[in-house]
């Protein structure tokens, strides 16, 4: 096979390194970006249903067994913008890989582990091969393709693959966890994270970043990873601790301290880490603020409807996660199929805006589950809407937070709306299971029999979730502008590769 050498610099810096016939197609490169994404995204709730046998097994506490979850979630969002930044100077192509390398080998070792302390420290690393993976998948899928219909679809397939994956995951958790044993929840990312490596290795195409050179920015990378791990570390411990305790108060204003040093940084330096400018755009920051918002009551959904699904209606792992499915079914129907011709023709605005009122819908209906509650008559008409919504919404906040990034900060504006997703999700899931903890602990302190109790504190959390997206609906929908369809976004003026113009 020939391969043709190219070293002429592109817009914003990127430089590919060689173009062959194996990277011609531009499909094939967007399908392990998605794998790599999938087995990431897989992850962050596979592990959910396997709990209660990874306690049994390794012997943890029911206050540390939380860990198995947030010491994942911990590096994740902390490292995903430098994750992002490095992409772009270094060349995304070689971060992907590295990311996928680190996963893959902390997967297995998660899967050995026969102690607590093992199984902990894989997954943070587990979680640090997360975030490298994942931080500049996004930024190379659009710069990938730069044709606005084009663009369109290869979005809804990403969206697909980030909203979905979590349903898909707990389906595979259950059945792997019942059928096998908890560790082959960890074995199956090897062989997956190997063969996408090495396609990866053979399919994108290499590039050169901007450079390292004097454009580290070595003290905001340190203040930006310091400030997100603290966050998100404060956040999920407020489950343990409370949202009034010093220790909360505490971290938390340390972490506010951090964040302003690193914008007042960012603000004065010449090579910042984060550019500002990526917030100019009203459609960019209003995006990033929303899918904070959306998710924090979306990701709250999946974990609570489980609950309900396990402790009120008796499901177990397997029969838990087919419950769930109808909403990957959903999500996958309209984030494949309908959402990228919507977005084509009317804007992302005009998709995101019922896709939230959906979300707002679903999860009220939520709020409404009986103690004695039937699945089909109860969960099914919520879990509906939900999935639509979700399919119509995540796609279209991709393609506006993504609208404004140039070739050379692609990668940032990326592992930003990944960021953004994570801090969303933390924040969301901390609060929304605090909340339906103390309320159902308070019904249990009034003589509330305990099926009754805990549906009181499910109730809860889906009514105040559905509030939180509804916020998210009425910021879309005062601060969104619809771009024409003549626009072309800065970073669709030239392409990762040769390629993505053949």
């Amino acid at each position: 096979m020939t391969a043709v050498t190219s070293r002429a610099p592109l817009e914003g810096g990127l430089v590919p390194r060689t173009v062959s016939s194996a990277q011609t197609s531009r499909w094939a490169a967007l399908a392990v970006l998605c794998a790599g994404q999938l087995m990431v995204i897989l992850d962050g709730t596979i592990v959910n249903v396997a709990l209660p046998a990874i306690q049994q097994d390794l012997g943890f506490s029911s206050s540390s067994l939380a860990w198995v979850v947030n010491i994942y979630l911990v590096p994740f969002g902390g490292l995903l913008l430098l994750s992002g930044r490095l992409g772009d100077l270094i060349g995304r192509k070689r971060v992907f890989i590295t990311g996928l390398s680190i996963f893959t080998t902390a997967s297995l070792l998660c899967g050995v582990s026969q102690d607590a302390a093992m199984l902990l420290a894989s997954r943070f690393v587990q979680g640090t091969g997360g975030a490298v993976t994942s931080a500049v998948t996004l930024g190379m899928v659009v710069t990938l393709f730069p044709q606005p219909k084009e663009r369109a679809k290869a979005i809804g397939v990403y969206s697909f693959v980030q909203s979905a994956g979590g349903s898909l995951g707990l389906l595979a958790g259950g059945v792997l966890t019942q059928t096998i044993s908890w560790h082959w929840i960890f074995f199956v990312n090897v062989p997956i994270g190997i063969v996408a490596a090495l396609l990866a290795g053979r399919i994108l195409a290499s590039e050169y970043g901007t450079g390292l050179g004097e454009e580290v920015d070595v003290v905001g990378a340190l203040l930006v990873t310091s400030t997100l791990m603290l966050g998100v570390y404060t956040i999920v411990e407020t489950t343990s601790y409370g949202w009034a305790s010093a220790h909360t108060l505490g971290f938390g204003v340390a972490a506010l301290a951090l964040l302003l040093t690193f914008v007042t940084r960012q603000a004065k330096a010449s090579h910042p880490l984060l550019p500002l400018r990526v917030f100019r755009s009203r459609n960019v920051s209003g995006a990033m603020g929303i899918q904070a918002l959306m998710v924090a009551g979306m990701f709250s959904f999946q974990f609570l409807c489980v609950l309900y699904l396990q402790k009120v209606l008796g499901f177990d792992e397997v029969h838990t996660g087919l419950g769930n499915f109808p909403v990957s079914v959903a999500i996958g129907a309209l984030s494949l199929g309908f959402s990228p011709r919507l977005i084509s023709r009317f804007g992302p605005r005009a998709a995101l805006l019922p896709g939230l009122f959906l979300i707002t819908t679903g999860l009220a209906v939520l709020s409404r589950v009986p103690a004695d509650g039937s699945y089909l008559v109860d969960v099914l008409p919520a879990l509906l809407p939900l999935g639509i919504g979700f399919g119509l919404a995540m796609p279209s906040l991709a393609t506006l937070a993504m609208s404004a990034a140039t070739p050379q900060d692609s990668g940032i504006a990326s592992g930003m709306f990944n960021t953004m997703q994570q801090i969303g999700s933390a924040f969301g899931l901390a609060a929304l299971s605090t909340l339906a903890a103390s309320h159902t602990n308070a019904l249990l302190g009034d003589g509330t029999n305990t099926t009754s109790a805990l549906t009181g504190g499910f109730q809860l959390a889906f009514r105040i979730g559905s509030c939180i997206v509804a916020a998210a609906l009425l910021l879309a929908a005062t601060l969104l502008r619809s771009p024409t369809t003549t626009q072309r976004p800065a970073a669709e003026k030239k392409p990762i590769s040769e390629n993505a113009t053949r």
